[in-house]
């Protein structure tokens, strides 16, 4: 097997929300993945935005990583189809392994485990531990509540401008990829980002 051009960690929901436009962007994320030659890292589901993304990879001749903890094969229904399925056995384990496989992340709409994994990528950057890209997807103003909190915090004296600086965000799934992917220093073809 030929190696990924680049491996992009995406973090989403399990489900697929009420917005066909989350769906839409995750398959969309999907194909601009395959069709660049890219890896999907991602946490090994087969249902919602994270089947969605998975399966638009795979169909897009891309390969798909996924890390999954035990508990959760049967209640995600553990993706069988990824390219490699890797059952571990702890949260923490599955967020450790998604980190080292990545070359940048992106955060897609989602619930309490996208955030949480965001806010520890974001985290572990700002504290020095990695220096890989960080997106976040907000497609359909998903995210504008979570932003304009965070800019209010920056407000308030608790977090920095610099930190803020360190998200990349947009509403375009492979406009943002590409921007990640070429901030981790990968050369994409730009012709490709328009399909």
């Amino acid at each position: 097997m030929l190696r990924p051009a680049f491996s992009l960690c995406v973090y989403c929901g399990s489900r697929p929300g009420d917005d066909p436009a989350q769906l839409a962007a995750a398959e969309t994320l999907g194909r601009w993945i395959g069709r660049h030659g890219g890896r999907l890292v991602y946490g090994g589901g087969n249902t919602g935005l994270m089947g969605a993304v998975a399966n638009a990879c795979l169909d897009a001749g891309g390969t798909v990583l996924g890390i999954i903890p035990q508990a959760l094969v049967e209640r995600e229904w553990a993706h069988q189809g990824c390219t490699e399925l890797c059952v571990v056995e702890t949260m923490h384990e599955r967020k450790r392994l998604m980190a080292e496989h990545a070359d940048a992340f992106l955060a897609l709409a989602g619930g309490i485990g996208t955030f949480e994994e965001f806010f520890e990528a974001w985290t572990w950057k700002q504290l020095g531990y990695h220096d890989k890209p960080i997106g976040l997807l907000n497609v359909a103003g998903y995210y504008d509540p979570l932003l304009a909190f965070l800019k209010a915090s920056v407000a308030q004296g608790y977090m920095s401008e610099a930190q803020m600086a360190l998200i990349h965000d947009g509403d375009q799934p492979a406009e943002l990829a590409r921007r990640l992917i070429e901030a981790a220093g990968f050369t994409t073809a730009r012709d490709l980002d328009q399909i």
